[in-house]
């Protein structure tokens, strides 16, 4: 009876045991998920790929589970139930114009190194988080309160970003940055707050001024330089009216002239009564006898001549 007993424990403690050796002996891993398979505490280089994989039990071979996904981490601010809690003492910096701010920020980030991860530093979340300090504190210290609460926002944030990323590349942890959100920028106190956008608001107002008289500016410019054009275009045509009429003075002079040349007389009187009935027009002369008789008249009838030279 004894002897059936110890057998039997036996047999429960080889079961034990082999159940033990074959679930540590298997694992799986998921396609959003990195495995790291260390012998006697020594990490393999090699990556392990998705799917059922099998190892030496325990303690020969362990085996650590890392996910792929993108993580965050939050500077100056925690989410809870009730919204984001600003922390005063991690987000409060000074600008470089000597003005305090609260500034906090977002960082997403995920392993591509879990060897580096796992066994470079004792605690690489801990290194991310004091080098998103450092980064967003140097950057800060060197822009003025304008940019940082204005339309510097996004030179700060590539800034700290470019940083972050050389930072964790330096100290080798085994993290790549995703992005860099800066969630909020505010001054410490209502009051300077609100003095603050007021300055803001005027300078907006200033900019909307000048922008509006740039664009009248631009109107009077386009109204004028339309002007001008439409004077040179008068004045161009009316050149080429003048040279025409002078071309076609020219060539009436010269038919006057070849007619004179050959009948001198004739075009000599023709031109004197074409000459007085336009300085005349609608006059009757009548010219005194030239002996002094006043008995006889010479008359010289300009109507009729103008209608016998029209025929």
């Amino acid at each position: 009876m004894k002897n059936k007993l110890t057998t039997t424990i036996i047999i429960v403690i080889l079961c034990i045991t082999a159940i033990f050796l074959i679930t540590s002996s298997i694992y799986t891993v998921d396609q959003a998920e990195y495995a790291v398979v260390t012998t006697f505490g020594v990490p393999s280089t090699e990556i392990s790929t998705p799917g059922l994989k099998f190892k030496l039990p325990y303690p020969i071979q362990g085996v650590s589970i890392l996910s792929r996904e993108t993580f965050s981490l939050a500077f100056g601010y925690e989410d809870t139930d009730d919204g984001a809690v600003v922390h005063e003492r991690e987000a409060k910096m000074i600008t470089g114009d000597e003005n305090i701010i609260l500034a906090d920020l977002e960082v997403q980030w995920r392993i591509v190194d879990p060897v580096a991860f796992l066994y470079n530093t004792q605690d690489p979340e801990k290194i991310l988080y004091n080098a998103t300090s450092s980064s967003l504190r140097g950057v800060i210290g060197s822009s003025t309160v304008d940019d940082a609460l204005t339309d510097g926002r996004t030179r700060i944030i590539n800034e700290v970003r470019d940083n972050l990323t050389h930072l964790v590349e330096v100290y080798d942890i085994g993290i790549a940055i995703v992005n860099v959100n800066l969630q909020d920028v505010d001054l410490p106190t209502n009051e300077v707050s609100n003095a603050f956008k007021k300055v803001t608001s005027a300078r907006e107002e200033r900019i909307t001024k000048i922008n509006e008289a740039n664009r009248y500016k631009n109107e009077k410019v386009n109204t004028a330089e339309g002007q001008k054009q439409a004077l040179i275009s008068r004045a161009e045509g009316q050149k080429v009216a003048r040279i025409q009429q002078a071309i076609g003075d020219v060539a009436k002079f010269n038919g006057i002239y070849s007619e004179y040349v050959n009948n001198k007389e004739i075009t000599k009187q023709r031109l004197i009564i074409e000459t007085l009935e336009n300085i005349l027009p609608g006059a009757k002369i009548y010219v005194m006898d030239e002996s002094g008789n006043s008995s006889t008249l010479k008359y010289l009838p300009l109507d009729s001549a103008k209608q016998g030279g029209g025929n």
